[in-house]
């Protein structure tokens, strides 16, 4: 999964990028006016493969991973300074976005917007992935238009099906409403797939707060629901976060304990971020590895099985799924199938979170 992190200048996202890969990220050689841009991988913290590593004693164990990538900060919230680049394609390749917005009130950091609004800020940065979607659709509208009129008769038809999804588009976006949160028919969400629009993306908000919060809640910013449905939010304190994050393991646990604050805002940031996209891991055991896969929630067992390798999608013939909970109770799957907890699935089956799979396949 890859996670853009965006937000206004100042607003603390290379503090949060920092805090989330434990400063191990690295510039990636771009950037522009904003600034440098990094990218960090972070290993998803999952404490069954703990105890399957204790049960299988495997040559290898493979968490699933979150790759962040920090983007310069918008400079101006005022007006919106369009998306292009390098940084463009970047946010249509990400998965999801995390925006941070500040609500620290640190004088020593300088505020270019010249004051805390969490409900401006989010609403800036909201306002310039749109006004980006906007600008691909106006000139979609344009080339469609233009493809009609040279069009042969009988492929017109098609062709103002995609322009009217198009226009369908642009007029909902123009009254405020991401993609994400328009009802179109499922020709209409393919024709503008195509056009990898950002406010199609799952966003989670993260308020960067002084270390004694209060914490902020999306519902507070009296915002339109037609924006703010669907979203994920969290809030933390950067600066303590980052501060945290670079100890030692247990430097970091003592401190916690110290400052009552709880677990780290990686856990937070993951867990928000796959509640929000909707994700589950399901595992695979052995001798060689055991192993972590992120999917969405209650994919069809064949199409699962293409995230552990393409050809298993084409040769699946079942799937042997045993819950976590029961393997761990079992001891092994020999136990789980003579008590009868291991279980045959088809290709329809809804894989499940905490899904021990193995996946029987003919190639």
């Amino acid at each position: 999964m890859d996670v853009a992190i965006i937000g206004l200048a100042q607003s603390g996202k290379t503090t949060v990028f920092n805090a989330l890969t434990k400063g191990r990220g690295a510039p990636t050689g771009g950037g522009g006016p904003g600034g440098e841009m990094h990218v960090g991988v972070v290993k998803v913290p999952d404490p069954r493969l703990v105890i399957l590593e204790e049960m299988y004693h495997p040559q290898k164990v493979v968490n699933a991973e979150i790759t962040y990538w920090d983007l310069p900060g918008a400079e101006d919230p005022t007006k919106s300074q369009g998306i292009g680049g390098r940084h463009k394609n970047i946010l249509q390749s990400a998965d999801a976005f995390l925006v941070v917005v500040r609500t620290f009130t640190d004088p020593s950091v300088h505020n270019p917007t010249g004051g805390v609004d969490a409900a401006r800020d989010v609403s800036a940065m909201f306002d310039e992935l749109a006004f980006s979607d906007l600008e691909v659709m106006e000139r979609a509208v344009e080339r469609q238009d233009d493809a009609i009129k040279k069009a042969k008769p009988a492929e017109r038809q098609a062709l103002g099906r995609h322009l009217d999804a198009v226009k369908k588009a642009k007029t909902a976006l123009e009254a405020g409403i991401p993609l994400r949160r328009q009802e179109l028919s499922p020709s209409e969400a393919e024709f503008l797939a195509a056009y990898q629009l950002l406010t199609a993306k799952p966003v989670i908000v993260a308020f960067n707060t002084d270390e004694s919060g209060p914490d902020v809640l999306v519902s507070q910013l009296g915002l339109e629901d037609s924006v703010t449905q669907e979203l994920g939010e969290v809030s933390l304190c950067g600066k303590l976060e980052e501060d945290l994050a670079l100890m030692s393991d247990e430097e970091d646990a003592f401190f916690r304990e110290e400052l009552g604050v709880g677990e780290p805002a990686t856990f937070r940031v993951i867990n928000v971020s796959y509640g929000t996209l909707g994700l589950i891991s399901f595992l695979t055991v052995g001798e060689d590895e055991v192993r972590a896969w992120t999917i969405p929630a209650d994919l069809p067992a064949q199409q699962a099985a293409g995230a552990v390798h393409s050809d298993f999608t084409r040769g699946f013939i079942r799937a042997e799924v045993i819950p976590y909970d029961d393997l761990v109770r079992c001891g092994g799957i020999s136990q789980g199938r003579k008590e009868g907890v291991l279980r045959s699935e088809g290709k329809t089956y809804p894989v499940k979170d905490g899904d021990v799979i193995n996946f029987l396949i003919n190639v």
